[in-house]
């Protein structure tokens, strides 16, 4: 766990304060009291969903970047079928960690099978990050559902990149500009496994498939055409084309600017929440909970575009 998983609830933000809640054919959509997200409540998944109704929830997926379904009890399969609304799932390079029969699901767990065996990956969001920024085509978003929650813990922190590309100073914007980075799904593998014997030694033929993208450091949104940044602590390398200690300090600082409390919403898991985030417009960091105690949720990704490079004005603004 990093020193950022204890960071202060953040204040209210009012962009997502002023904005009405709207209802629409017997669900509600309720924006949080956050710099993101919004509720969705009295919507049942187990129902069908109509193109209407499925419209209505991604523009508020556009505008809020997580969405956040109460109390759904569905089945692995209607999770699935749900998240193929939104497009193309991903198929986890871990794919021990599997739902059996469901090869879309990653197992984000810390239980043992009956062999002893992790069930999923329970180490999953110890830094933060942006789900596959390493592919070539990063996620649009992802789906978690809760199967089994802790008593204490577990919260997960969502950080607004659009915001934190906003609010950077106009020095380092213009020092970020044109710039691109590399994004690799080994850069701290090791390091995770070394602290974590539940990851499995990578085969050469994983390690092919995860090879290292070169993404831009600021993106524009593929659907809703806002700049975000895109570089996060636990997928990025470097910055290319400059010295190893200037690529460093310039991480590090967009690092510390983008996970700022002022851009970030606390999920206080509820019992079977469903959470849907874009993963083009925010990072995220699970806060961890004590060993002891059991959680067990269910993850699909949504397969993402290339991501296209923000460019400024000559005055150096967006």
């Amino acid at each position: 766990m990093t020193a950022l998983a204890h960071r202060p609830r953040p204040a209210a933000a009012t962009r997502a304060a002023t904005i009405a809640p709207v209802v629409t054919h017997g669900f509600e959509i309720r924006p949080l009291d956050a710099p993101l997200g919004a509720e969705v409540l009295g919507l049942d998944l187990n129902r069908p969903l109509s193109d209407g109704d499925f419209a209505r929830l991604h523009r508020a997926h556009l505008d809020h970047h997580l969405l956040v379904f109460r109390d759904q009890r569905i089945t692995p399969a209607q999770h699935v079928a749900f998240s193929r609304r939104w497009g193309e799932l991903e198929i986890h390079v871990l794919r021990n960690f599997q739902l059996p029969g469901h090869p879309e699901i990653l197992q984000v767990s810390n239980l043992r099978g009956v062999d002893g065996e992790p069930l999923g990956l329970g180490d999953a969001g110890r830094y933060w990050h942006s789900d596959l920024s390493y592919k070539d085509a990063p996620s649009l978003g992802s789906l978690l559902h809760a199967q089994e929650l802790p008593d204490e813990g577990g919260d997960t922190l969502f950080a607004n990149q659009h915001l934190a590309y906003e609010q950077l100073p106009l020095a380092l914007r213009r020092a970020v500009a044109g710039r691109r980075a590399e994004h690799s799904y080994l850069a701290r593998y090791e390091e995770l496994r070394a602290r974590n014997p539940w990851r499995p030694k990578l085969t050469p033929e994983q390690i092919a498939e995860v090879k290292p993208a070169i993404h831009p450091v600021v993106h524009r949104h593929a659907e809703n055409g806002r700049a975000a940044l895109f570089v996060s602590e636990h997928f990025t390398t470097r910055i290319v084309d400059l010295p190893e200690d200037e690529s460093r300090d310039l991480l590090n600082q967009l690092f510390d600017h983008s996970t700022r409390p002022r851009l970030v919403y606390r999920h206080r898991w509820q019992p079977h929440d469903l959470i849907f985030w874009d993963n083009r417009s925010l990072m995220h960091l699970a806060t961890g909970c004590p060993d002891h105690l059991r959680r067990h949720l269910y993850r699909t990704t949504v397969r993402g575009s290339v991501p296209v490079a923000h460019h400024l004005d000559g005055s150096g603004h967006p």
